[in-house]
């Protein structure tokens, strides 16, 4: 007798190392690093720019050059077509030891990435986790003796990135960051959105 498991309807996440050069990484960190002066409401040692386009400085118009065809691919992931996108923001996040980042998602828009502008402690990796889902009671199988696999864990932590590095998800994937045990940590998140979605001539179009 023989079993199969079959992974259905997996959710991807797309690591693509080394999206910027480290020229423009530098660029970037130099320019908006004393841009980030807008605090956040959960923990008092990060601080982020406004919310920017890519045409806000010649240095977001490269790096929105360089990530706009890794969107594409990995739009063509979750839609099954090359397809236009465009990045509808971005911002940099500056963390001081001892920041964190609670659980959230992104708000209209499809595809979401961290861009790593800055070397980080390993325990201030991004945290994927499964939604929390409603108020309904739960039942869990959760203690020391079990096995943690795909199919029963409840968070994943994305591998340890260099500056340059990108990691992408949809937007609706709840993440979060630990509290940063190292130096200050840097990204660049952003969102996109697509021109627009057909659905057997139900269309329907985006504008940043």
């Amino acid at each position: 007798m023989q079993s199969e498991v079959f992974g259905l309807f997996p959710i991807p996440v797309m690591r693509v190392q080394g999206a910027l050069d480290p020229e423009l990484v530098r660029g970037l960190v130099e320019h908006f690093t004393a841009q980030a002066i807008q605090a956040n409401n959960t923990s008092s040692n990060l601080t982020h720019t406004a919310m920017l386009q890519p045409g806000d400085s010649p240095l977001l118009v490269d790096a929105a050059r360089a990530l706009t065809p890794r969107v594409g691919e990995f739009g063509a992931l979750l839609f099954g077509e090359h397809m236009g996108w465009s990045l509808k923001e971005m911002w940099v996040n500056v963390m001081d030891r001892g920041g964190y980042q609670a659980m959230h998602n992104h708000a209209n828009s499809f595809i979401s990435g961290v861009v790593y502008l800055t070397p980080m402690h390993p325990d201030s990796r991004t945290v994927f986790m499964k939604s929390p889902g409603g108020t309904e009671f739960s039942f869990k199988n959760d203690h020391k003796g079990i096995a943690v696999g795909p199919y029963n864990a409840e968070r994943w932590v994305s591998p340890q990135p260099e500056p340059g590095d990108l990691v992408m998800f949809p937007s609706y994937l709840m993440h979060a960051v630990p509290h940063n045990e190292g130096e200050r940590r840097i990204t660049m998140p952003f969102n996109a959105i697509p021109a627009s979605l057909d659905s057997w001539g139900y269309k329907i179009g985006f504008s940043g």
